[in-house]
């Protein structure tokens, strides 16, 4: 059924709802999640945080109702979407809402629902997230071996449907404790490692080419600049479930085995030491790049809401490493950056509620 075989201005709205709608769920759900474990007390966070919770469901119900309807509906768009060679990478973005929305269910929910019903919907939405985070990896990966064009340009959007297992390796952290039996403790585990070996396998080969792109032919479209900090996302992710997982670990592998979590934590750490590294230069690089294309005009689009998750993913690294290392610059540099990530999100958000009310924002922006 295509959008002319639709009546009504409202149904046809629905049209172009591509997966990338649902960045707006990712970047308000870190937003949360980020402030649950910030190194600092600030009194009302947590109140504020579990609001923008809240928010973040909301917002995913209604993005996953339009997209469901949109699949229904305009059938037709739905699948010139799924094989578009930039669009079907944003694929990973609703397994990444419904893990950063689940793992919000679990750090703040409990207050509202109970522990348990908060576990449950946690571990619901966890499953969701991961499958789609699987499955979009692998559809990228049959991609790049049987399309004559290799999926398309190596753009920094790539990195949307790499990133979700990634997000499922550190969300996953925050499970295991609540999984009975220790066998299935020990298995949720290396699950959640194997995520994170998927996601950094795939997203180290498309980082690299992703950044040997733009050395060679140049920054994306000045509307698509902002995707540039999508590959931050990576590394701040990927911090935070090395070290998480490495923590995690230590009330799996006890007695005899204990110095496998001591070896898994202190990979961990070493890991974050290193990769933080590499996201200094990339925040830096990132932050360049988007102060030169803003100076010359940088038109509003659903783009902006890179400035957030991939950001909101830094502080959760930072927080993880600050607390792994002890060393309290770490930690400082996690509340600046959550300052950052608030206001870019307050700043993204406004925008975003106000193009839509006006009808001046285009669902495939």
């Amino acid at each position: 059924m295509s959008i002319e075989s639709v009546d009504g201005t409202r149904w046809a709205r629905l049209a172009h709802i591509q997966p990338n709608w649902f960045t707006t769920v990712m970047g308000t759900g870190i937003v949360a999640t980020a402030a649950a474990t910030l190194p600092a007390h600030v009194t009302g966070l947590h109140t504020v945080a579990t609001v923008v919770w809240i928010l973040a469901s909301v917002a995913l119900l209604l993005v996953s109702s339009a997209f469901a309807a949109h699949w229904v509906l305009h059938r037709d768009n739905a699948r010139g979407y799924l094989n578009h060679t930039v669009v079907s990478h944003f694929y990973g973005a609703p397994a990444m809402a419904a893990l950063t929305v689940g793992a919000g269910t679990l750090l703040f929910g409990k207050d509202l629902i109970g522990l348990d019903a908060a576990v449950w919907i946690d571990a619901a939405l966890w499953t969701i997230g991961t499958v789609i985070g699987v499955v979009a990896v692998g559809f990228v990966a049959v991609r790049l071996l049987t399309r004559a064009d290799r999926g398309g340009e190596a753009l920094p959007a790539r990195m949307m449907s790499v990133v979700a297992p990634m997000v499922s390796a550190s969300t996953g952290a925050l499970l295991v404790p609540h999984i009975a039996g220790a066998d299935m403790r020990t298995a949720f585990l290396m699950l959640c490692y194997a995520m994170f070996l998927l996601s950094f396998v795939f997203g180290t080969v498309t980082a690299f080419f992703v950044y040997r792109r733009m050395i060679r032919v140049g920054l994306p479209a000045r509307a698509a600049v902002p995707t540039v900090w999508i590959p931050l996302g990576m590394i701040g992710q990927s911090i935070t479930a090395a070290i998480t997982l490495g923590t995690a670990s230590r009330g799996e592998f006890t007695g005899s085995h204990a110095s496998v979590a001591t070896d898994l934590h202190t990979a961990g750490v070493a890991y974050g030491i290193f990769v933080g590294m590499l996201g200094v230069v990339a925040f830096i690089v990132s932050a360049t790049v988007t102060a030169r294309a803003a100076h010359s005009g940088l038109p509003f689009s659903l783009t902006w809401w890179s400035f957030t998750f991939p950001v909101g993913t830094c502080v959760t690294g930072a927080t993880a490493l600050g607390t792994a290392t002890g060393v309290g610059e770490i930690h400082t540099t996690a509340v600046v950056l959550y300052v950052l990530l608030f206001t870019a999100w307050a700043v993204v958000a406004a925008r975003t509620v106000g193009a839509v009310r006006s009808g001046v924002l285009p669902a495939a922006a």
